[in-house]
């Protein structure tokens, strides 16, 4: 391992050049007119997974963006390893933000800027280049490996249920691992071990066939406007407690020994507070930030339009108004019966002054591990071993929603084993990976395959 180790070290300049280059591909999956880039990067992910020595490399047609799928079988009696990821990425708006173009990857104090640098290029690009590593040193794996990076990750994973059900037998393994989640802060490496899951909703309101004057018609008509912002009134009380009714039915409660071992976590509320720029935090009462972000359900309004809003006054009583919202779900709530609830609460609150669309858009269920896992314990050892210190165990208050179906119709156990950091803006602009737990990630990597190469298989 020392020699594999070494050439990581080594290798750490042309590792950046490659990265840059992938980071480059603006690979926007939730814009049409990037499909082409989309395309370009699955065939990009492809060839670099053939260059660093994985077989079967093959782009798979899903009816969306291809699965690209690689293997090495090499290891008999050994667990085989399903990595999954994604090489799609967010949208860059508001590009005036970006301190440096979002695909010129430009590296800044020990960390690289770009779109897709944390969320999750950076995070897969870590794998292939610890398989690399391991191939070219020893010549073998210590574990069995099977790779699907997927291309509609951050548009809801369209069609990856489907191609999970359709490749079951190709996908049989012993344990999924992810690398798409943060650590719990800088120089605090952790595993997350529960998630939160997720429903998604348009709501539009249309009160008349288009706008009308507000002087000629104002008191004659609804405004959708008012009316929508009425409605989500409706949803959560002044203590951020969610209305809908049964919505809290089948939350799983916070164990006693969790709620322990959150508080004994370094975290400082009000330099949290502060690094967010929020006047006050806020949330329900009797629980924690941490315990309110990683264990409870909440609902929030993603977007808002209505009316106008260019420079200047126009006088418009709005035609119609629209919202995103979505609520975030923890163990043990179904996103179908939340929709459920939440579309009956929401026609029993919009009156009848207005018409109602909802569409759902996506969802995903809650999940939550054992920390006795074997699997688990290897990870933390691995974590240990790369990063010089043992992890914090954690949950996150984000979804991954595939990895409810990996355990529903694969039967397999998930490892998150992300070396993110909170502040590297996923999503936003300025998006940012650390170049320290980059090169350290590779390492923890090695050590990965090799301690789940401990196990039985």
């Amino acid at each position: 391992m020392h020699t594999v180790i070494d050439f990581i070290h080594t290798s750490r300049d042309r590792y950046i050049s490659a990265l840059t280059e992938y980071l480059a591909i603006p690979s926007i999956s939730a814009l049409p007119d990037h499909v082409d880039d989309v395309a370009r990067c699955a065939r990009w992910t492809a060839d670099e997974l053939g260059r660093v020595g994985l077989e079967n490399v093959r782009l798979i047609e899903t009816g969306g963006n291809p699965v690209v799928y690689a293997d090495w079988l090499h290891a008999p009696g050994a667990p085989t390893i399903l990595f999954y990821g994604h090489y799609d990425v967010q949208p860059v708006d508001p590009l005036d933000q970006w301190t440096s173009p979002p695909f010129e990857a430009t590296v800044r104090a020990g960390e690289i800027y770009a779109r897709g640098a944390v969320d999750d290029k950076g995070q897969i690009f870590m794998h292939f280049k610890a398989v690399e590593a391991c191939l070219k040193q020893t010549g073998r794996l210590p574990v069995n490996m099977k790779l699907i990076l997927e291309g509609e990750e951050e548009i809801g994973s369209t069609h990856l249920d489907g191609f999970v059900r359709d490749h079951q037998s190709e996908l049989a393994a012993n344990v999924v691992i992810i690398s798409d989640s943060p650590m719990f802060d800088r120089g605090v490496p952790s595993l997350c071990y529960g998630l939160r899951g997720l429903s998604y909703f348009q709501i539009d309101l249309r009160g008349t066939t288009s706008d009308l004057h507000s002087g000629s018609f104002g008191g004659a008509v609804a405004n959708p406007g008012f009316v929508l912002a009425q409605v989500l009134a409706q949803m959560k009380d002044r203590a951020g407690r969610v209305k809908i009714p049964g919505f809290y039915d089948d939350v799983r409660p916070l164990l006693d020994e969790e709620r322990e071992a959150f508080a004994r976590l370094p975290f400082n509320e009000q330099q949290y507070r502060t690094d967010l720029g929020a006047p006050r935090l806020f949330g329900e009462r009797d629980y924690t930030t941490l315990e309110r972000v990683w264990a409870r359900p909440t609902f929030e309004v993603n977007g808002l339009l209505s009316g106008f809003t260019g420079d200047g006054a126009k006088t418009v009583i709005p035609a119609v108004a629209m919202a995103k919202v979505s609520m975030r779900l923890v163990p043990d709530q179904e996103p179908d019966t939340i929709a459920e609830i939440f579309e009956t609460y929401l026609r029993k609150v919009t009156p009848k002054t207005v018409t109602l669309d909802v569409t759902r858009l996506h969802g995903g269920k809650p999940w939550m591990t054992e920390l006795d896992n074997p699997f688990v314990q290897a990870a933390g050892r691995a974590i240990e071993r790369g990063f010089g210190r043992a992890p914090v165990f954690n949950r996150e208050g984000g979804s991954i929603p595939v990895v409810s179906t990996f355990q529903e119709v694969l039967g397999l156990p998930t490892l998150l084993f992300g070396v993110g950091l909170p502040d590297e803006n996923a999503h936003a602009p300025n998006e940012k990976l650390n170049l320290g737990n980059f090169l350290n990630g590779i390492i923890a990597s090695t050590f990965l395959y090799e301690e789940i190469g401990k196990l039985t298989g």
